[in-house]
């Protein structure tokens, strides 16, 4: 381990070594170096970003046994923990401990930027005891005794340890509840406990999770308190609450730096409206640009003048000093704004979120909006269904004369949604146009099965018993047909059906041996490929919609799924989030949904009851949603690779979505074969043979 007495005799020193005195901060200008060259080289600047001192100090001070930083993406605060790494091992050594999201992201931070550390800032990397075994991926050694652990939130890494400072990195990634033990900050906390006032425990985060109550407004009593919602928001306000403020150069008020005084022309533009982004004082109206100049000072040096304030104090900007009574807690508590953000400028942020609304209006997905309000703003997300107050008469007076069981003009091809019930299969079928515009132009329940009773009644069918009573979406769905509107006596064929495939036991099964039947015993071919299984997915992070196979050897096999079987999985909150938004727009021809005046009153008291909480969509009085969950279905089916809607070019648009005079599947009456308007020949083969005989 050592090569030499004099390295020995350095090491035992080190443990005996008094403390520096000097702050987080202080220590970091001093020791920690950073080589990231084409963005910076050199030692840590705290004039680059003066609002992670204050945060920084406080992580020393005997005041408080808690900090909680709440900002954007690109602002630092993840850079906080490496000075305090720095600080500990040379000025104030101590055992240290820093959760990660999962033992994978905890592995990679320690084999990169954890060791990029020790090699560019020399005195902090000569201070870990050499050998491979004093600097493992989880466990790093140092001369002084002092230990720092690399871990991830499970109950047995955040139990059965003594330890003085802990940070919890990305806290709104990791579970909110530990293996039912409660949050990792908590459990964290615990472990410092034994040092009383000694002991801090941080955590670190860009807000997560949605606003749980839509109707919560910030009170005059209460300024600077976060939104009703789980994670580093909800942290925060269980400590003293501090905000960032800036004086304003013109009259000298102090005021928040947030989203909302960022102004940005209204044009089509999304580029152009952000390079013309500015700041304007909500006190005076006073106009700053992002790197000042002439007629002011820009964001930088804004901030280097800026202040912390808790909850409770205000900033006297023309001479410098705070007044009032601070909330007190042991809990130094932070949350910084995006348009503060060192690493980020104005013009990035607010061009994410325009076109961030671009695909929002676009396709109803939230997801990229959520994000940009999340990493790139610094505040917690309200879901756009979550300030509806939408009624199912409001709905019904949308509804239009489109013709009773028929394809209204503008409808380019059909598809149909079933939901799987106890005792019935519920049926929709909606037209697609021009812009994704939905039709809802049919809605039935197929009840009763071919199988008949002793007096020959027939009976309920029954989709978890019976196999063959799936059969039944043959004739009833799969090879329907719909008049067109124009009174021509042409029909539309249905380009694919989606069909739910969970729920009772025996459902599963059946709905993945109905697709074998189709695929090989159906007298009508390729049914199996306009048919498609349809089953949510509990992973939050998944796409809207991928396609997969489930295999026998896995989950499924309780199913018989031998992977062969094509399965859709949907991400429901993110696709009932788009449904959200296209029940709000009454504009034709931008995703807008149409409903025939035919359409019964349950109809529409389906599609209100399911409302958006923070733990997603949900039916809180289980009432009936059939309606809502089949257009989630005809969307997600849309959204599949078998239609791929939203990537159409309606230039030039495939066969079966063109106008209806070219489309594949308009036939003249129901006895045409599919696709006989590609199948008619220019010539007559008969004729030919008796002109060359």
């Amino acid at each position: 381990m050592f090569d030499s007495l004099e390295k020995l005799l350095a090491a035992v020193c080190e443990a005996v070594r008094p403390a520096e005195r000097l702050t987080v901060s202080e220590a970091a200008a001093k020791y920690r170096y950073l080589d990231n060259p084409g963005s910076y080289v050199g030692y840590w600047d705290n004039d680059i970003a003066p609002y992670l001192v204050e945060p920084m100090d406080v992580l020393t001070s005997l005041e408080y046994t808690g900090m909680i930083f709440a900002g954007p993406a690109r602002c630092g605060k993840s850079d906080m923990f490496f000075n305090w790494l720095t600080h500990t091992a040379i000025c104030d050594p101590a055992d240290m401990m820093v959760v990660h999201m999962t033992q994978n992201t905890a592995r990679d931070w320690s084999i990169g930027d954890l060791r990029k550390v020790f090699r560019h800032s020399k005195e902090v990397g000569s201070r870990v005891i050499p050998g491979r075994q004093n600097m493992n991926v989880h466990d790093v050694r140092f001369m002084s005794g002092m230990r720092l652990l690399v871990k991830w939130p499970t109950i047995s890494e955040l139990s059965g340890k003594t330890i003085p400072r802990l940070w919890c990195m990305d806290y709104d990634r990791q579970p909110m509840d530990v293996d039912k033990n409660g949050s990792p900050y908590q459990l964290a906390k615990k472990r410092a406990t034994t040092f009383k006032r000694f002991g801090m425990t941080v955590a670190e985060s860009s807000p997560g999770f949605i606003i749980e109550d839509p109707k919560w407004k910030r009170s005059k009593e209460y300024p600077h308190e976060a939104p009703p919602t789980t994670g580093i928001l909800a942290l925060y306000n269980r400590g003293d609450r501090r905000l960032r403020y800036w004086g304003c150069w013109q009259c000298k008020e102090a005021f928040e730096p947030n989203w909302e005084t960022l102004k940005y022309p209204d044009c089509k533009d999304p580029m152009e409206a952000a390079e013309a982004t500015v700041m304007v004082c909500p006190h005076c109206g006073f106009i700053m640009t992002h790197d000042g100049g002439r007629d002011g000072p820009g964001k930088t040096e804004m901030d280097r003048k800026g202040k912390w304030l808790k909850e409770g104090q205000h900033w006297d900007v023309q001479n410098g000093k705070v007044y009032g009574t601070g909330l007190r807690s042991d809990t130094a508590s932070f949350w910084l704004q995006g348009p503060v953000a060192a690493f980020t400028d104005w013009k990035t942020i607010v061009y994410s979120y325009l076109k961030a609304q671009e695909e929002f209006e676009r396709t109803g997905s939230e997801e990229a909006l959520k994000t940009t309000v999340n990493v790139d703003q610094g505040r917690a997300y309200l879901p756009q269904g979550s300030e509806s107050d939408r009624l199912p008469e409001d709905l019904k007076a949308r509804a239009e004369d489109l013709g009773e069981q028929v394809v209204p003009p503008g409808v380019r091809f059909l598809l149909a949604a079933i939901d799987v019930q106890r005792n019935r299969f519920e049926v929709q079928v909606m037209g697609f146009g021009e812009g994704n515009d939905i039709f809802v132009i049919d809605r039935f329940t197929i009840k009763k099965s071919k199988r008949t009773d002793e007096d020959g009644e027939r009976l309920w069918v029954n989709p978890a018993s019976h196999p063959e009573d799936w059969q039944l979406l043959v004739e009833e769905v799969l090879t329907k047909t719909y008049p067109l509107g124009d009174g021509s006596g042409r029909r539309m064929q249905i380009k694919a059906t989606g069909c739910d495939s969970g729920g009772r036991e025996g459902v599963t099964k059946n709905a993945y041996d109905f697709w074998r039947w189709l695929r090989d015993k159906c007298e009508t071919p390729d049914l199996a490929k306009r048919f498609l299984l349809l089953k949510g997915t509990s992973n939050k992070a998944s796409p809207r919609v991928h396609l997969s196979y489930p295999d026998s050897d896995n989950k499924n096999r309780h199913a018989g799924a031998r992977g062969e079987i094509p399965v859709l999985l949907i991400n429901s909150n993110m696709v009932k989030d788009q449904l959200n938004a296209m029940l709000e727009r009454k504009d034709p021809g931008n995703g807008c949904i149409h409903f025939a005046d035919w359409l019964p009153d349950y109809f529409y008291n389906e599609l209100t009851v399911e409302v958006r909480t923070s733990k997603g969509w949900e039916n809180p009085r289980e009432q009936r949603n059939e309606s809502w969950d089949l257009l989630v279905y005809a969307i997600a089916l849309s959204l599949s690779r078998l239609v791929n809607a939203e990537r159409i070019n309606w230039e030039n648009p495939p066969g079966w979505a063109k106008p209806w005079d070219e489309n594949d599947l308009v036939c003249e009456n129901e006895d045409n074969k599919r696709f006989a308007s590609q199948q008619k020949a220019d010539y007559d083969l008969a004729k030919l043979a008796e002109q060359l005989a």
